[in-house]
């Protein structure tokens, strides 16, 4: 009885705030549209049957517009999550490099993004790419170019908006990882003339993978359905699936083709999403139980690597 009333308030949040929501919007995926409030008829009232609750998934299914908007989802949050991925490997290995007193202020700066609101820093990247914006000015100024450059409104301001709005969620699970490792192998390594990149190459890299992977997807995951950043920094051919949903549920009022769309994001971002849950369980069940040692030999009997 205790153990029920214990994990009764949880289980009612994620009834509550998670499944009730889910359920609702599935509702409203197999609903018609139709004039008034709301626009659509729900499913139950339909007199055309399945096919009819399903006119929604099936449009997504053939109509390439859609299908289109999803993959450069995909590949957008693909490219996101490397770029995050490559640019926190330098910063994770830089703290968990650093003296035990540094590694508190040097995680406060990575987060110190998320102490401003988003917006603002948004309209900053604004300012500085614009025609007339700092980036431009310098170049221009220096002579490197004629005139100002397209900087805004293009794919790569939209990339660099991605990085430097999810870089910190790179960041943290990889300098977790990093801590973790043994550095008694990447030493042992470099004593038989391993060179630095080697030894990174040969051993930390694999030593840190579930943490890179882990990283990748907690970039991948949200990126994947974002909407802001493509809209304020991207070019406007870039339809991703964030911005065909908007379109559809405010412009369009089309609830039920948006909330289609929305479910069909849930169904392909559940495959990444178990796969962090599984990455993390595995990372917390290897970190809560690290070999302990007493007088130079570990628990197990094994002697520690050498050291210089």
């Amino acid at each position: 009885m205790r153990r029920f009333l214990v994990l009764l308030p949880p289980f009612a949040w994620l009834l509550a705030l998670v499944a009730a929501p889910v359920a609702i919007l599935a509702g409203i995926a197999l609903s018609q549209g139709a004039p008034g409030v709301p626009p659509f008829l729900p499913p139950v009232s339909l007199a055309a049957g399945w096919q009819g609750t399903l006119e929604n998934i099936l449009t997504l299914v053939q109509d390439g517009y859609y299908a289109g908007s999803f993959l450069r989802s995909l590949v957008v949050a693909g490219v996101s999550a490397a770029l995050c991925l490559g640019l926190a490997y330098p910063v994770a290995l830089g703290i968990a490099a650093a003296r035990e007193g540094w590694r508190v202020p040097l995680l406060a700066m990575v987060l110190l993004p998320f102490w401003t609101g988003f917006l603002p820093r948004l309209g900053a990247w604004i300012g500085l790419l614009r025609d007339g914006g700092w980036v431009n000015g310098v170049l221009t100024g220096l002579g490197v170019t004629a005139g100002p450059l397209p900087l805004l409104y293009s794919d790569a301001a939209m990339y660099l908006g991605m990085v430097h709005a999810y870089l910190p969620f790179a960041v943290l699970p990889l300098t977790a990882t990093l801590l973790r490792r043994d550095l008694a192998v990447e030493e042992a390594a470099a004593d038989l003339g391993a060179s630095p990149w080697v030894v990174f190459r040969t051993v930390t890299l694999p030593l840190s993978l579930p943490g890179a992977a882990a990283a990748f997807l907690l970039v991948f995951i949200p990126a994947a359905g974002e909407f802001v950043i493509p809209e304020l920094l991207g070019p406007p051919e870039a339809l991703l699936v964030g911005r065909v949903l908007w379109a559809e549920f405010f412009q369009n009022r089309d609830w039920p083709l948006a909330a289609a769309l929305a479910v069909a994001l849930l169904v392909l971002l559940i495959a990444p999403i178990r796969l962090f849950q599984r990455l993390d369980e595995g990372g917390s069940r290897r970190g809560a139980s690290p070999p302990s040692r007493v007088g130079g030999t570990a628990a197990d009997g094994r002697r520690p690597g050498v050291l210089r």
